[in-house]
């Protein structure tokens, strides 16, 4: 699995970095923004570090 180590969401996504995690697959984890906009508000991340959108996977 490629990670940066620079990469806020690639610490978040290994257990480097706490988070409110709210789910986690093998594939994405997804918790509670730190600066919420909304009411529930909520980021789903990949584990695996994708540079861009052209770069990702279906």
């Amino acid at each position: 699995m490629h990670t940066e180590p620079d990469c806020l969401f690639c610490r978040i996504a290994s257990g480097e970095l706490s988070a409110d995690r709210v789910l986690e697959t093998e594939d994405v984890v997804a918790f509670r923004d730190i600066n919420p906009q909304a009411p529930t508000h909520v980021l789903v991340i990949p584990r695996e570090h994708v540079s861009s959108l052209d770069a990702a996977e279906a």
